[in-house]
């Protein structure tokens, strides 16, 4: 009985004993991070390496910010090795807290620092953009995208191809989410009522919308290069009897069958009509209205886009919608259509471009003489401008720079009798009144 008792006290205080261990340690901790995050966020950073060390052996799961200031210190530092354990641990033990961000980050520190071959930058960049495109950092979505292209444009365009799919999607995603924020807080600036924070928000989502409209841009133009009419018809005809039933694949075909302006080929009708089978979307609804049109049509091809129209909810996808029958038309029926997308969504910087770009191509026959005609570019350059101001990642900076080299000069205006700063009225269907430069 003795014996058993022993064995009873024993085991009661090895469980004390362990606890109180566990309670000592976990108090331990607490003070670690707290001396850290102390150090981290009044930029002691060197002060806060030595608990930072700790932490990272003895309480790795404690808390993410652990890594997220870990970090800031261990990069403010330039301790090569620091970060990467912070980064390597952080990954490990907090998964899927900003993976794809955490990602981007890390490899950015790589590559600033030359730590990695091509090869690991890939894979890290890889993993980022598995966990969510649209959260890594504006300069490695492309440098992935970049990376992609370069190894399967020959042996696997289709992998580029989907891979560009994504990016975009995310992209998209993304710039409307800025769009919509910086809409809310410009409207609050023009009332007067836009306080520190909303202006300091107001300027980062400028900032990033921007950056990500040149990464729009930059995609573009890498597609565009591979992403040929033969090579896209022969790999869509190959694959579309396999796909036929895969809304995803059949969006993404007809898509970018139609950007290409490939629509001439009997398959871009093949696949519209599958993609409107399958989803029954509104999105499928006006490609169909479009090969309608393009058979002579006109009434049904109405009707259709009339339908897709009411089908859809979404206001900023309406303005897309209104904006592609735009980009159908042509002159001032064309303008009016880009117009009616503003109602939609008056942040719409594309349906501005578009405008301008109606605009810069009548600039030869709206006008008697060079100064005439070259107003015209000021008219198209006032459109551009305000697509920046309105939506800065819609990619108008290339357009202003173009435009900006085209209006009348200070001698020009001088010549015609005109002061710099008066109004004007464009002519001919434009009809505009802008301001002379």
């Amino acid at each position: 009985m003795m014996k058993k008792i022993t064995y009873l006290l024993t085991g009661v205080f090895l469980f004390v004993a362990v606890n109180v261990v566990k309670a000592q340690a976990s108090q331990e901790c607490s003070v670690k991070y707290n001396l850290f995050k102390g150090d981290a966020v009044n930029k002691k950073y060197e002060a806060a390496k030595p608990n930072l060390e700790y932490l990272l052996a003895n309480c790795p799961t404690l808390s993410v910010n652990i890594y997220k200031y870990g970090a800031k210190v261990a990069e403010s530092t330039k301790d090569h090795a620091l970060v990467k354990k912070v980064y390597e641990a952080r990954l490990a033990n907090y998964p899927d807290v900003d993976p794809a961000k955490a990602h981007s980050d890390y490899a950015d520190y790589l590559i600033e620092n030359k730590l990695a071959s091509d090869e690991e930058i890939f894979n890290i960049l890889e993993k980022g953009y598995k966990a969510g495109a649209k959260d890594m950092g504006v300069k490695n979505i492309f440098r992935y995208f970049q990376a992609v292209t370069d190894r399967y444009k020959d042996t696997d365009p289709q992998k580029v191809f989907d891979t560009y799919d994504d990016v975009m999607e995310s992209v998209d995603e993304k710039l409307d989410d800025y769009n919509k924020k910086i809409a809310d807080l410009q409207a609050k600036e023009e009332a007067g009522t836009l306080d520190s924070k909303g202006t300091r928000n107001l300027k980062a989502y400028t900032i990033n919308s921007t950056s990500l409209g040149m990464v729009e841009g930059g995609l573009d133009a890498t597609i565009s290069e591979i992403a040929t009419c033969e090579r896209l018809i022969t790999i869509y005809g190959k694959e579309f009897d396999e796909k036929k039933t895969d809304g995803v694949w059949l969006k993404r075909a007809v898509s970018r069958l139609y950007n290409k302006e490939c629509q001439e080929d009997p398959l871009f009708e093949k696949i519209a009509k599958a993609y409107a089978d399958v989803t029954q979307s509104a999105d499928a609804t006006i490609f169909i209205a479009g090969i309608l049109e393009k058979n002579g049509d006109s009434k049904g091809a109405a009707q259709m886009r009339k339908k897709a129209f009411d089908l859809e909810t979404d206001p900023v996808k309406k303005a897309k919608m209104k904006l592609r029958e735009a980009q159908g038309a042509s002159g001032a029926r064309a303008r009016g259509l880009a117009y009616e997308a503003l109602k939609y969504n008056p942040n719409y910087g594309k349906a501005y471009l578009f405008i301008a770009s109606l605009y810069q191509k009548s600039a030869n026959s709206c006008g008697s003489d060079e100064f005439e005609k070259r107003m015209v570019y000021v008219a198209a350059l006032e459109k551009a401008q305000k697509a920046q101001r309105v939506d800065p990642g819609c990619g108008a900076g290339r357009y202003i720079s173009s435009y900006q080299g085209l209006i009348p000069s200070k001698k020009l205006v001088f010549q015609k009798g005109l002061a710099s700063g008066s109004s004007y009225k464009v002519g001919c269907w434009i009809g505009e009144t802008v301001r002379v430069p």
